[in-house]
């Protein structure tokens, strides 16, 4: 079952392609043939089905399409965020309109350019359809309709200084927590 929103919007079925209208845009999704998009009436919520539930792949694909569905309905009509914290002395975000090392993929991009211990910045291009702002210089916002490319551009970011266990430094997505180790002592 798809849980219900209060936002409205509207889904059709247009042969295999599910497409997902809201306030914040569209997003469109192939259903493999095996799938079903059933409602029964207009106002209920749509239930997904296979053909077969024996057989593994369609059993695997039911919850996927389904999963897929709902973050598309999320994202239409709530969005979705990711939280970065960059923890360490030193280390801090800004966006900037203009970047020197990396090129322009679109007119009017802005550049996430992180600070993050190295001895020159580290300049990355916001892919289109997400927003990202700094509250404050050690955390970054990253929003947008697209869960994948949101998280898919954290997990981008965090590539750069991955949380290590010995001093807890990092930049860590969401509420990501690390347990900390102790030293050895011989």
């Amino acid at each position: 079952m798809l849980a219900a929103l209060s936002a409205p919007r509207t889904r059709n079925v247009q042969g295999a392609t599910v497409r997902v209208k809201g306030p914040l845009g569209e997003m469109s999704y192939t259903v493999p043939p095996f799938v079903e998009i059933v409602r029964e009436t207009p106002t209920a919520q749509p239930i997904v089905k296979v053909l077969d539930q024996e057989e593994k792949q369609q059993r695997e694909m039911w919850g996927t399409v389904r999963a897929y569905l709902q973050n598309h309905i999320l994202g239409v009509s709530e969005g979705h965020n990711a939280i970065l914290r960059l923890v360490g002395v030193g280390y801090r975000a800004t966006i900037e309109t203009t970047a020197t090392t990396v090129e322009s993929e679109y007119e009017g991009q802005q550049f996430v350019n992180l600070k993050v211990g190295f001895s020159h910045p580290v300049e990355l291009g916001i892919p289109k359809g997400l927003k990202a702002s700094t509250p404050q210089p050690t955390r970054l916002l990253l929003e947008g309709v697209d869960r994948e490319a949101v998280m898919s551009f954290a997990a981008k970011i965090r590539a750069w200084r991955v949380p290590e266990p010995y001093k807890g430094k990092g930049i860590f997505v969401n509420d990501e927590d690390i347990k900390l180790k102790s030293k050895k002592i011989k």
